[in-house]
């Protein structure tokens, strides 16, 4: 056992080096030692698509071309979600397609509800935007960071906030 660590250790610091020198960056250990090119193929995403490992990923979610998914962030396509080409959804970004809202507060009476999210093609969604299920994001749409986004938007909008409006 003693040895296996040593190897690890030894891989995990050869690692961390490269890329430090390549880019002045350290991962955690699941981003470092994944390929995000490859998780993405592994899922069915778009040609070019990366995927950081620490991102979770749940349900039918599908994904288009020479998009960036960053880490820390959720996909829930447990009711649906699309995501377009040449997007960047940036670190602790959540998506959902789905809520427990009605079940909670009717005490596991009522059922979850499910609604299709969508995002169009060149969007960007800044760092830990929430987006709510049945969601639509129009293609060219700038979201700021920290946003709520609990309604849908029309192409080329810029929005922001919490709930997120059209800014410009």
């Amino acid at each position: 056992m003693k040895l296996l660590d040593s190897l690890i250790n030894s891989l995990l610091k050869k690692k961390r080096k490269i890329l430090k020198d390549k880019y002045n960056r350290v991962l955690p250990i699941g981003d470092l030692l994944s390929d995000r090119w490859e998780k993405a193929k592994f899922l069915g995403f778009g040609e070019g698509t990366s995927i950081y490992d620490s991102c979770l990923v749940l349900g039918d979610v599908k994904i288009g071309e020479k998009t960036w998914v960053g880490p820390f962030t959720i996909l829930d396509g447990s009711g649906g979600l699309e995501i377009g080409s040449n997007c960047s959804i940036s670190t602790g970004v959540q998506i959902y397609s789905h809520d427990t809202v009605r079940w909670a507060v009717s005490g596991g009476k009522e059922p979850y509800e499910y609604d299709k999210t969508i995002i169009g093609d060149n969007c960007y969604i800044g760092p830990n935007t929430v987006i709510s299920k049945g969601v639509k994001i129009g293609k060219g749409t700038i979201v700021g960071a920290n946003s709520f986004v609990n309604k849908s938007f029309p192409e080329g909008s810029k929005i922001a906030g919490s709930p997120a409006k059209l800014i410009e």
